[in-house]
């Protein structure tokens, strides 16, 4: 069996090794010049920028890697015991992610915090619920629109209100075995004694993870090599709309020449992914192309900020046009460096300003949050950026590839690290078992 893997990210590149490691021949194709897609890391001014993730939990998936890959002398530990704040009523009150947190903290009144405790007699998800009016239902006004819905949906760029359930927090949920109650399984997480994972980075940024992976396996990953498309082989450039391919396999074309594969996984995001896939099925790539992202711009700062916390998010309809910012300087020790966000939800007129435009307003309004001044060190546009996790997202109702073509991306799974790990080995546990 022959496997072709299009894109080197953390998925494509957790494929290529998962597979490797099973004897499968494999060929993978990356478009940019190098690997790691939202993995990657910089250094601005002799300091570390992360232009993706800025820190991982040190899950058994990622401790796997880092021994495999002899980095655990490269490795850095974060400090997690550290409060996440929310800028509510223009100041920075801690999040209640915590016992002793949602005791003290102030961003909720006292019936606010008594609201929490009738979450498990509260009735299960509705059809057609979104994000908002399942967390507002379950969790009462204050906590759901304060903190929940915006520790949620933040990362997205989202408004919770425009979030369906079905498709974003209750697959994460799920995916978590939360089952009924959210209170109750963190009640006997805590009783279990079971924390979180460590948080983690290297002292190089987290593309030294991607990287090390990709020297692990250049010899069949090929970087500078965009994919065009995706065909049955033997067929023409035409549409097959969903004829099965699998005995014959798959043409994968780039702009190189091409490769005959008997399988191919795409782990690109769905706007390329719907063009690869044309050739294949139409239907298909019309069901693809479906999927909304939101773009996300990073905006890395300097500021002498002393406090301490792992960062700040901005409630949708706040006075500050950034959805939160990460405090790396604090609980990574990154020498001043502070992470902004900033997406059309938070500023309308994003993808209009110039980098320098962008750049200001972030320094600004980071300064309003904290009352330090900041300076911009460079500026990052995450195109197509984060999955929105909208109203789109029940185009995964009538997503169904055909035999030998499958997709390890985050339009159908997690976009998290660790999820996108866990992906890659499950899909390269079911190539093998058919090989």
């Amino acid at each position: 069996m022959r496997v072709g893997v299009v894109g080197a990210g953390i998925s494509g590149l957790t494929l290529v090794d998962a597979l490797t490691e099973r004897g499968i021949d494999v060929v993978a194709v990356e478009a940019r010049d190098e690997p790691g897609g939202i993995v990657r890391s910089q250094q601005i001014d002799g300091r570390v920028v992360e232009l993706g993730p800025q820190r991982l939990r040190l899950t058994p998936g990622i401790e796997g890697f880092v021994d495999d890959l002899d980095l655990r002398d490269e490795l850095r530990t974060g400090d997690d015991d550290q409060p996440l704040y929310i800028y509510h009523d223009d100041a920075l009150r801690v999040a209640p992610l915590s016992a002793r947190e949602a005791i003290t903290t102030s961003l909720l009144s006292p019936a606010g915090k008594l609201r929490l405790l009738a979450e498990p007699l509260t009735a299960p998800a509705k059809p057609g619920e979104t994000v908002d009016e399942f967390l507002v239902r379950r969790f009462g006004r204050q906590a759901a629109r304060r903190y929940m819905g915006p520790l949620y949906s933040g990362l997205y760029g989202t408004d919770p209100r425009e979030m369906l359930h079905q498709y974003s927090l209750g697959r994460a949920l799920d995916n978590a075995g939360v089952g009924r109650s959210l209170l109750w399984w963190v009640l006997k997480r805590v009783v279990a004694g079971r924390d979180a994972p460590p948080i983690c980075t290297f002292d190089d940024g987290l593309g030294t993870l991607t990287d090390a992976l990709y020297e692990a396996h250049s010899d069949v990953v090929e970087l500078d090599t965009a994919a065009t498309e995706i065909r049955p082989h033997g067929a023409s450039s035409d549409s097959t709309d969903g004829e099965d391919s699998s005995d014959s396999g798959y043409e994968l074309v780039t702009d190189e020449g091409s490769e005959v594969v008997d399988e191919v996984v795409v782990t690109t995001p769905a706007p390329t992914a719907a063009e690869l896939v044309a050739p294949v099925d139409s239907d298909l790539a019309a069901t693809v192309g479906e999927f909304r992202y939101n773009p996300i711009t990073m905006v890395f700062l300097d500021s002498a900020y002393g406090g301490e916390g792992i960062g700040a998010l901005v409630p949708p309809d706040g006075d500050l046009p950034i959805s939160g910012s990460t405090w790396n300087a604090s609980f990574l020790d990154r020498d001043g460096v502070f992470t902004c966000y900033v997406d059309p939800n938070s500023d309308p007129e994003m993808t209009e300003r110039s980098d320098e435009a962008v750049g200001d307003l972030a320094a600004d309004a980071f300064e309003e949050l904290t009352g330090a001044a900041a300076t911009p060190l460079g500026v990052y546009r995450w195109e197509p950026g984060m999955p929105a996790y909208d109203g789109s997202w029940t185009a995964m109702d009538d997503l169904n590839p055909p035999a030998g073509l499958q997709f390890c991306t985050n339009f159908v799974g997690r976009p998290g690290i660790p999820g996108r790990i866990r992906s890659a080995n499950r899909i390269a546990r079911d190539i093998a078992s058919r090989e």
